[in-house]
């Protein structure tokens, strides 16, 4: 999940992110939607835009989430990032290493662990759904559980992801989505409509 250098830097700012967030306030919409898996003790794959990291790290973190994270040079100091906030990580994308990070979900799968990956990492095209997230939903059984993120103010810096930093004082809104399954005998057709279905579910966002 690699990052232009000043986003890199920026994000990596600990101190500076703790101050960002303690000014913003979140919006938890249709939270029940993971409740209920967590009462369940149900894990399941989180999916969302590469641009939208940072808030959720930020209202996800130390839940022992475990993300795929490219095996790029910045991938290294991504991965790093999300251990400080309590994440775990498995290496690999679909451009590098893909099935050795599949394999590295579908462990922490077996381990009740919740996944999260980005359709559209780790390098684009932006908004498009990569068969990753579909994959991963396939070899392990769990629900798709999309995440739609919208901030009443932010930042959107130049890389390609339009990546996304919350200004002070806004309000982070997340919507849960309604799950989806993606049966394992799923047809390349299927494939299809389910990316597409995936991309207009998170396309509620407003960025």
């Amino acid at each position: 999940m690699p990052m232009s250098g000043p986003a890199l830097a920026g994000f990596a700012g600990s101190a500076l992110v703790r101050a960002l967030f303690a000014t913003t306030r979140v919006e938890r919409v249709h939270f029940e939607r993971l409740e209920h898996f967590r009462r369940r003790a149900e894990p399941v794959i989180f999916v969302f835009w590469h641009g939208h990291l940072l808030p959720l790290v930020h209202y996800h973190r130390r839940e022992g989430i475990v993300v795929l994270v490219s095996e790029h040079a910045d991938g290294e100091h991504i991965a790093r990032i999300l251990h400080r906030h309590g994440f775990g990580t498995a290496r690999g994308s679909s451009t590098r290493g893909g099935a050795r990070g599949l394999r590295g979900l579908v462990r922490a799968a077996r381990d009740g662990k919740d996944l999260a990956l980005t359709p559209d990492g780790p390098r684009g095209p932006r908004h498009e759904v990569k068969p990753g997230a579909l994959a991963a939903a396939q070899m392990t059984g769990l629900p798709l559980l999309p995440l739609a993120v919208r901030v009443s103010s932010a930042w959107t810096l130049g890389s390609w992801d339009h990546f996304l930093v919350p200004k002070p004082f806004s309000t982070v809104r997340i919507e849960y989505l309604p799950p989806r399954y993606v049966p394992r005998e799923a047809t390349r057709e299927q494939l299809d409509a389910f990316a597409t279905e995936l991309a207009t579910d998170l396309g509620r966002d407003a960025a």
